[in-house]
This record gives structure tokens, C-alpha cells and sequence, in this order.
């Protein structure tokens, strides 16, 4: 129907209508009419397009070589430009966008292509755009969506993160200690200044001993202590005399040399 004046542009796409080669005006969407045999119309499409960049090998700042794919978002934003100004701006698109991939990242170290990919597409975006505008296309957005370490590389990090786990496990481990060694050390302060403090956590240990296990447990230094408070508990009952009969018999001698 174009050769008998009429087309129906769809609401997405834009007319370019060519008058004897020449371009004469953009149509809207709608049913349009044209001079028959002498206008031509292209029809644009004016929707975001996705186009895959295919994977390549690229050897980053610092020699190692990975593979790198990405994906980019654009659509023509001036309907005349791309048709007159390149040929298929598709295929355009899709070369520059392979050869800024890979001189951007190729100028990057291989950390900041791992940890700062935003900052790549940005500056990927940026080069594609200022390159596209003059074929009337407006360039969207680029990502990164794929990236390739060797084997070996792979490895290595791994190593690396297993080391650093490992650096933070000891770290904590060691704070742990010192935390729980400064608690002790309060304990301690407490227990010497009450002794009865000493007493009622033996009683606590032999309680949650007994729980658990079905054992005889025997505490000398309890013991001795509970020998000693019997002995002062006699002489001052009983005087010099009764508490002698208690002592060990070395004790007495040396009582009685005295």
C-alpha cells in the first residue's frame, strides 16, 4: 500500500518520508497518506532494544586475562539520523559497544572489575553515548552481566578468602579471651574480698557436677580449711591445752620444745 499513497504507522514507530531521495517530513502514528510514486516512507522504531555483547577475552591493568560479556539498553530518539546518518545502527552499536568494553576494562585492575562494576558502566554508558548521539540513538544503560576468572585466579581468591576468614576467626577468638580474662580477674577481686563468695560457687560446681554425673568428689583445700576452723574453733573454746591434742604431732614437739 506505500506505492498507493497510504501507510499505517503503528504507535511505537515514526514515518520518515523520502520525496525523490529527499527527506521531506516525519509522520506520527495514524493512518497517512503519501503522493504515490514519488514518496517512500522507512518506518523507525522507537522502543528500547536489547542487545547482547558478546563475551571476550580481555587482559586487565594488572595481566590477567578474563572473559567479560555484557548487555546494553538503547533506543533511537531521532528517527532521521539513523537512517541518514549510518547504514544499520544496530550492527554499529554492537561493534563500538565490544571495542568500549573492552578498553575500559582492560584499563581496570582486576579488584575494580569485581568490586566497582558500577563505575565501569557508567563509564562505558558515557563513551556509547557521546558516539551514538550523532545517529540520533540514546544509549540507556550498560552491564556487565558475566564475568570469567581462570581457574587458577579462582583458586587463589578462594585461598585468599579462606585466610581472611580464618585472620577474623582468630581475632574474635583472642578478644574473646581477653574479654573473659578481665572478667576472671573482676571475679577474682570479688572472691578475695568476700572468702564466703569462694564457698558458694564450690557449692554451685558440685551441684551441676552432681547433674550430671553420679561421682565422689573431694575438695582437700575445703577440707583443710574446715580442719582449720575446727582447730580455731577449739582453742578458743578450750585454750591452748585441748586445741595441742588436734595438731599434727610435729606441731606438738615443737610445742613442747618451746
Amino acid at each position: 500500500m506505500p506505492n498507493l499513497g497510504i501507510a499505517v504507522v503503528r504507535q511505537y514507530e515514526r514515518g520518515v518520508i523520502f520525496r525523490l531521495g529527499k527527506v521531506r517530513t516525519v509522520r506520527e502514528p495514524g493512518l497517512r497518506f503519501m503522493i504515490p510514486l514519488v514518496d517512500r516512507m522507512r518506518k523507525v522504531s522507537l522502543r528500547t532494544v536489547t542487545m547482547p555483547v558478546p563475551s571476550q577475552q580481555i587482559i586487565t591493568r594488572d595481566n590477567v586475562s578474563i572473559g567479560v560479556a555484557a548487555v546494553a539498553y538503547f533506543r533511537r530518539v531521532d528517527p532521521v539520523k539513523s537512517i541518514v546518518e549510518i547504514e544499520d545502527v544496530q550492527t554499529a552499536i554492537s561493534q563500538i559497544a565490544q571495542t568500549t568494553v573492552r578498553n575500559v576494562v582492560g584499563r581496570s585492575l582486576l579488584d575494580q572489575v569485581l568490586t566497582d562494576t558500577e563505575t565501569i558502566n557508567e563509564s562505558i554508558k558515557q563513551i556509547l553515548d557521546r558516539t551514538t548521539q550523532q545517529w540520533g540513538v540514546l544509549v540507556l544503560l550498560v552491564e556487565l552481566k558475566d564475568i570469567e576468572l581462570p581457574q587458577t585466579m579462582q583458586r587463589a581468591m578462594a585461598r585468599q578468602a579462606e585466610a581472611e576468614r580464618e585472620k577474623r576467626a582468630k581475632i574474635i577468638a583472642a578478644e574473646g579471651e581477653a574479654l573473659s580474662a578481665g572478667r576472671l580477674a573482676e571475679a577474682a577481686d570479688v572472691i578475695a574480698n568476700h572468702p564466703v563468695a569462694l564457698q558458694l560457687r564450690n557449692l554451685q560446681v558440685l551441684g551441676e557436677i552432681a547433674v550430671e554425673r553420679n561421682s565422689t568428689i573431694v575438695f582437700p583445700a575445703q577440707f583443710m580449711t574446715s580442719v582449720e576452723a575446727l582447730s580455731r574453733f577449739i582453742v578458743a573454746e578450750h585454750g591452748e591445752a585441748g586445741a595441742s591434742s588436734f595438731l599434727p604431732r610435729q606441731e606438738r614437739v615443737a610445742t613442747k620444745a618451746g
